[in-house]
């Protein structure tokens, strides 16, 4: 099964490449670390709409993998980075407190709740009431826990085999055009 998995990553590299020594180079690469090759605007372009070539790192970033490996969309993809800028923002700040550890004097004050941080709260309280209890715990699992979808089917739900995988992993996908919908990246579908 591995060497099934590399030699996709080794074709996917020398497909993106020129073909030359940069392609062969990707290609020795990819055979050692999950790399995609992809575009991008180019931060320094002096027009717009130039692109860069760049190496986007898929073994911690099951969205970019997803992506990577067209298994979703360019409207899922940024729904998704939207909900993971949503939890990080929502998740700065004020912390629970831990009544069992000693209280220290000269500790850091509590930080007020920001604006962002209000609205990205509210935000994703909508998100999980359109999503609904299941799709939202896939989501958060893969999203911010980054978990895969064996992980999350046994971690969460108690399944094991590729049934379950492929039911999470639909799941997911839905869920993240529902996102794409909600957060206006996307059209509704079915009118």
């Amino acid at each position: 099964m591995k060497s099934k998995r590399r030699s996709k990553h080794t074709a996917a590299a020398n497909t993106a490449g020129d073909g030359g020594a940069a392609g062969s180079h990707l290609a020795a690469i990819s055979a050692q670390a999950e790399i995609a090759v992809v575009d991008i605007d180019d931060p320094v372009a002096t027009k717009t709409g130039e692109k860069v070539t760049v190496l986007r790192q898929l073994r911690s970033d099951p969205l970019a993998r997803l992506h990577a490996h067209r298994q979703i969309d360019e409207a899922q993809y940024r729904a998704g980075r939207v909900f993971q800028r949503d939890c990080e923002i929502a998740e700065r700040g004020v912390r629970a407190l831990d009544p069992t550890r000693e209280r220290v004097d000269g500790g850091a004050m509590a930080q007020a709740v920001g604006d962002a941080q209000m609205r990205a709260r509210k935000r994703l309280i909508a998100m999980e009431h359109v999503l609904g209890r299941t799709m939202h715990r896939v989501t958060h699992a893969v999203l911010v826990d980054g978990m895969s979808m064996e992980t999350l089917a046994k971690a969460l739900f108690d399944r094991e085999g590729e049934v379950a995988v492929k039911y999470y992993g639909r799941l997911f996908r839905d869920a993240l055009d529902v996102l794409a919908v909600e957060y206006g990246l996307a059209g509704k579908v079915g009118g």
